[in-house]
């Protein structure tokens, strides 16, 4: 299955360059205040897209996927759009699971104490997960900001080390754009956005396929 990544697009989606393929994953920070319009004008831009399946998480700006009750957001979300939130589908014979979450930093959405308070989040990834996708790096992996600091998920890592998924898609950390193949997995910062929220990184193309059942 061919997939088009993309993160952070703080209601810049609608200038982006998108690549085609079979399926288009955003992970994360579709707005910039988290505000119900700004949510809205992603979806509805994000629903008309010409890919035959779309996946998006929030991020850490997208405070109305925190504060909304269930039925409120099931209300809002487009039919031929899925939305996961430490929550997983099957598609294809391939494992898609989704996080919001990410440590804390200044009480922004979906922010977790590092340590056993994020860690239980990550416990929810099952096993036989192909592609995940979270708001936030794991550590040392594609998170260094401007001043060369690693802040990703430590707690994420230890994780991933377990399940070894084909591909783990991220943003948050937007100086941190670009892929890393390590171990079996394709590490891929997603951020369409510098750190001056400058629209000037490509979306990415992969191709991720069902495991071979034995």
């Amino acid at each position: 299955m061919d997939i088009t990544f993309i993160s952070d697009t703080h209601g810049l989606h609608a200038k982006l360059l998108l690549k085609g393929g079979d399926m288009i994953i955003h992970a994360g920070d579709v707005s910039s205040k988290g505000s119900l319009e700004e949510i809205d004008q992603f979806l509805n831009w994000f629903k008309d897209l010409d890919y035959t399946y779309k996946i998006f998480i929030a991020g850490n700006h997208d405070f109305y996927f925190e504060q909304a009750i269930d039925f409120e957001i099931d209300r809002l979300i487009p039919n031929d759009v899925i939305y996961l939130n430490d929550s997983g589908v099957s598609i294809e014979g391939i494992h898609f699971w989704g996080s919001p979450i990410t440590p804390w930093f200044y009480d922004w959405a979906f922010n977790r104490q590092r340590g056993l308070d994020i860690k239980q989040h990550w416990d929810l990834i099952p096993y036989q997960t192909d592609v995940l996708i979270t708001h936030g790096p794991p550590y040392s992996k594609l998170d260094k900001t401007i001043s060369g600091q690693a802040v990703g998920c430590a707690e994420l890592k230890e994780k991933i080390n377990l399940i070894r998924p084909q591909a783990h898609v991220f943003g948050h950390i937007h100086e941190g754009y670009g892929q890393l193949d390590e171990c079996g997995t394709q590490y891929i910062n997603a951020s369409v956005l510098d750190e001056r929220y400058n629209l000037t990184n490509n979306p990415i193309r992969a191709t991720i396929y069902p495991k071979v059942q034995t």
